[in-house]
C-alpha cells in the first residue's frame, strides 16, 4: 500500500480527542463527580469549560466552576479512573491507526499533549502505536513552563524533531489546544473525528483560527497532500 503523500515536514499531534477516544470518557466521569457532590454539570459542561487543560488551570476551572474549592476526594477519584482505563485501555478515534501506519516512518512526528507521559505512553502502547512515536512524547506538564493555551509545547516538539514550526501540520481537537496551536504559526488542522464533537464544535475551532477543518482522518490525509 503506497504512503501518503505529505506536504508538510512534520506533524504534531494532540492525543486525548485525536487519537485517544478519551474526551468523552474523560469529561464524563468530572462531570459525574461535580454533579454528585451537588454542582450539576453535563458531560458537554465539562467539555466546555474544561477540556484541554491540565496542572493548575485545570483545578482553576473547575473550582471556578462550583465556586468552592475542590474536595480532597475529587482527586482521588480522578486517579482511580485514570488507573482503570490505562489499565483496560481506551479505544483509538475513528481512523487514527491506519492514517499513522499510513505515514512514511522517514516523516517526523510527534505527541504534544497536555497530559502525562505515563498516560500517553501507556495508551500508545494499547494502540500498538509505541514504536511511531518512541522518545517523540511531549507533555506540558513535563517539558514546559507553561502549557496550552500558550504555544510553548508545541514550538518545544518541533524544535526537538529539528523542524521549524512553519513547516509543521498540528491536529488539535480542543479550543485549548487549538489557541496554542494557532499561536505557534504551525498549520493547524481542526479534527472533529472523536466522539466528544458535537454540534457546533467545528465553528468553535474555525473561530479561533484553525486553517482547516476534518471531520474524518480520510478528509486530514486529503488537506496534508
Amino acid at each position: 500500500m503506497p504512503l501518503l503523500p505529505v506536504r508538510f515536514d512534520a506533524i504534531l499531534f494532540d492525543f486525548d480527542g485525536v487519537l485517544l477516544e478519551s474526551e468523552y470518557a474523560g469529561n464524563k466521569q468530572i462531570a459525574d463527580y461535580l454533579t454528585g457532590i451537588g454542582h450539576p454539570t453535563s458531560p458537554e459542561d465539562s467539555m466546555a469549560n474544561f477540556m484541554g487543560l491540565a496542572g493548575a488551570d485545570f483545578l482553576t476551572a473547575i473550582e471556578r466552576w462550583i465556586g468552592r474549592a475542590i474536595p480532597d476526594d475529587f482527586h482521588t477519584a480522578r486517579a482511580a479512573e485514570d488507573a482503570r482505563v490505562i489499565a483496560e485501555g481506551i479505544d483509538p478515534v475513528a481512523g487514527a491507526i491506519a492514517f499513522i501506519r499510513g505515514l512514511s516512518p522517514a516523516l517526523p512526528k510527534a505527541i504534544a499533549s497536555s497530559s502525562s507521559t505515563r498516560w500517553i505512553a501507556s495508551h500508545l502502547a494499547h494502540l500498538g502505536l509505541s514504536d511511531v512515536f518512541e522518545g517523540r512524547i511531549f507533555s506540558g506538564a513535563e517539558h514546559v513552563t507553561r502549557g496550552k493555551p500558550e504555544p510553548d509545547l508545541y514550538l518545544h516538539a518541533a524544535s526537538a524533531l529539528g523542524v521549524d514550526i512553519a513547516r509543521a501540520v498540528i491536529l488539535e481537537d480542543s479550543p485549548v489546544g487549538v489557541t496554542g496551536a494557532v499561536a505557534s504559526g504551525a498549520t493547524v488542522i481542526g479534527l472533529c473525528a472523536g466522539s466528544h464533537c458535537g454540534l457546533g464544535h467545528a465553528d468553535r475551532l474555525r473561530a479561533l483560527g484553525v486553517h482547516a477543518i476534518a471531520h474524518d482522518f480520510d478528509e486530514v490525509a486529503r488537506l496534508i497532500a
